[in-house]
């Protein structure tokens, strides 16, 4: 295969072989993510028009059988409740057309249990915090039209007390700024309507200085770089429109480049690969066209950063 090319074929056989491989070792040791790694699949094959190649009754059975009765969702059948899992279950249905089979009503309140006292969001139960967390439920809410349920305020506060002198977000308040948390604290600001709280053009830069002479992106500094942060610095870039401050003809021949890497250790982690098809296919449907979805359609976050064809 010759770099610079979308092997899209690829990319769908690929993803409709792994359903398939359910009793694998690599299978096996990473069931607790299914419900993530279905979210992945689908928005790829969507992305790609080929949506109509899987069972839609079939998933939305299994999606279903997650739901615990508190009204959140594991990541596999029998597996405990947690926002993250809950989100993307929201998401898969949506993508399919069938969120008119959720109670609303139940999983919002699921969600709204999570928020704490001052404002930020546990995962689950046992009472994790991080700002993840925060985007789940916010943009889960928003997907469901129940985001008054909880204290919008309280939870921009806690957000925005996660970020640091550089213009980036941590996890928690004084924690190191992340690639990945950024969009997660992004993304929920610009949900909820309070982007005005970011410094665009200190974040912008710290975000644009993360591109590497091979045009990749890495999530934080001295770091190698990865195909995923293509997403999470890319998306975040878009949502403060500071996306023109790096060399996106760069970024995509990089992250074609990490097609030849992917189909060589394909059968040593194919669970897992999932979601790095979906970002390559993101990230190659021309990024100098995109638009904000504000009904999560496509992928990762809402408002949707949605690269079309």
């Amino acid at each position: 295969m010759e770099a610079g090319e979308l092997e899209a074929g690829k990319h769908i056989r690929y993803i409709l072989s792994v359903e398939k491989k359910k009793d694998n070792f690599e299978s096996l040791v990473m069931e607790h993510l299914r419900m993530n790694g279905t979210y992945w699949g689908l928005t790829t094959l969507d992305l790609l028009h080929q949506l109509g190649a899987v069972d839609r009754d079939e998933i939305v059975s299994w999606v279903l059988e997650c739901q615990h009765d508190s009204g959140g969702f594991g990541g596999n059948i029998g597996h405990d409740p947690h926002v993250i899992y809950t989100l993307s279950a929201v998401q898969v249905l949506t993508l399919l057309d069938k969120l008119d089979v959720l109670d609303a009503d139940k999983v919002s309140n699921y969600v709204v249990g999570l928020q704490n006292e001052d404002g930020s969001f546990s995962g689950d139960q046992w009472g994790e915090i991080d700002t993840r967390f925060s985007y789940c439920a916010i943009c889960c809410l928003s997907i469901l039209h129940h985001l008054d349920k909880i204290d919008v305020e309280k939870a921009v506060n806690y957000i925005v007390s996660c970020k640091n002198l550089d213009g980036g977000f941590g996890c928690t308040p004084g924690a190191e700024s992340h690639a990945g948390q950024i969009f997660c604290c992004v993304g929920a600001l610009a949900i909820t309507g309070f982007l005005n709280h970011i410094d665009k053009d200190l974040l912008g830069w710290w975000l644009c200085e993360r591109q590497v002479k091979s045009g990749g992106l890495n999530g934080r500094p001295e770091k190698l770089p990865d195909v995923c942060y293509s997403w999470w610095v890319l998306s975040s870039l878009i949502i403060i429109d500071r996306v023109h401050w790096i060399d996106k003809n760069k970024l995509a021949r990089f992250i074609l480049d990490c097609q030849v890497v992917i189909w060589s250790i394909i059968s040593l982690c194919s669970s897992k690969l999932v979601v790095y098809s979906l970002i390559i296919i993101c990230r190659t449907k021309k990024m100098e066209e995109y638009q904000i979805d504000q009904m999560m359609r496509l992928t990762c976050s809402t408002p949707i950063l949605v690269l079309r064809v």
